[in-house]
């Protein structure tokens, strides 16, 4: 589909212009970076006299207290701040500004399209491990970390996407995910889900994911594929190939790529064992099971009562 360039008129592009620069530059500073996130969160949701108030010692409800406190990205805990192995010292950075990426969406300028991919360029530069030119991050992306992840050039990750970079995710140039679509570089064991194992997933060059489909932990999508929407990825979809259905199958090769492509029969192979990224706890780990299972299969004779019994 042809699209058309659309620009913001002069004096909103200055501002625009003016602001993102302005948040890159002190993000690329020595300036403490949640101090950064507080303030200028503090004033996209337009809290600056409220805050100000609150800094000098007046008197502000428990509501508005609790408000601006929440600005501050040490004062907030993610799901992924749980999370055992994860690399403490890059999540220290990453958490911040992945609460800024957070609420920023939460605000009216998230809407503004112009401005929000710009803005969130600008951000992914800082939080990602790499990211290309000419991104495009829509509204709503969610991820774990951030600092796993790498996206090349002139990728498109639209509304709603969740990018799980608990272990490694590779997105390569020219890729589309389309909305709601998931990518997971994490699985738990299928007995004792505490147990996490890690690795590696890859959307390769011109990829596209479409709505609502799953790639798991592991997986690779080939160049020049495309996974239909709603399918689940359980394995490596072949350079080319057009992969569909629960678990993903290839049922056609690319209209003019059929001379360079595998066929049909090579798609699905699964080689997450190869991409499997090795960590180790802290020795001194006080282990937390939020569960609390028995792990224990039921004995031959409890089970042999429990059948006699029905």
């Amino acid at each position: 589909m042809t699209k058309r360039h659309v620009s913001l008129p002069p004096e909103a592009e200055e501002g625009v212009d003016a602001f993102i620069t302005e948040v890159d530059q002190r993000l690329s500073s020595d300036e403490d970076v949640c101090g950064v996130v507080q303030d200028v969160l503090v004033d996209l949701f337009g809290d600056r006299e409220a805050y100000e108030r609150w800094q000098s010692g007046k008197p502000v409800s428990a509501a508005t207290r609790v408000r601006l406190q929440g600005y501050d990205p040490c004062n907030a805990t993610i799901e992924s701040e749980y999370y055992a192995e994860k690399d403490e010292t890059a999540f220290k950075k990453s958490k911040y500004l992945q609460w800024l990426w957070r609420q920023f969406d939460a605000t009216p300028m998230a809407d503004n399209v112009e401005f929000a991919l710009r803005f969130r360029q600008m951000l992914a530069e800082h939080l990602f491990e790499r990211v290309g030119d000419n991104c495009r991050f829509f509204k709503g992306i969610s991820f774990t970390y951030g600092h796993n992840i790498t996206v090349g050039d002139n990728t498109v990750i639209h509304d709603d996407v969740h990018l799980d970079d608990r272990g490694k995710l590779t997105i390569g140039d020219r890729v589309s995910l389309s909305d709601s679509a998931h990518l997971y570089s994490h699985d738990h064991d299928i007995v004792d889900q505490t147990a996490v194992e890690n690795y590696h997933t890859i959307v390769d060059d011109d990829a596209r994911v479409t709505y609502d489909a799953m790639v798991t932990a592991g997986s690779r999508v080939g160049k020049n594929s495309v996974v239909g929407a709603k399918a689940i990825v359980r394995g490596d979809v072949p350079d080319h190939h057009i992969a569909v259905g629960s678990p993903a199958k290839s049922v056609k090769v690319k209209p003019g790529w059929e001379d360079v492509a595998e066929p049909l029969e090579a798609g699905g192979e699964n080689r997450k064992e190869e991409r499997r990224i090795e960590y180790e706890l802290p020795a001194d780990l006080e282990v937390f099971d939020e569960f609390g299972r028995d792990f224990t299969p039921p004995s031959p004779s409890t089970s042999s009562s429990r059948t006699n019994s029905q």
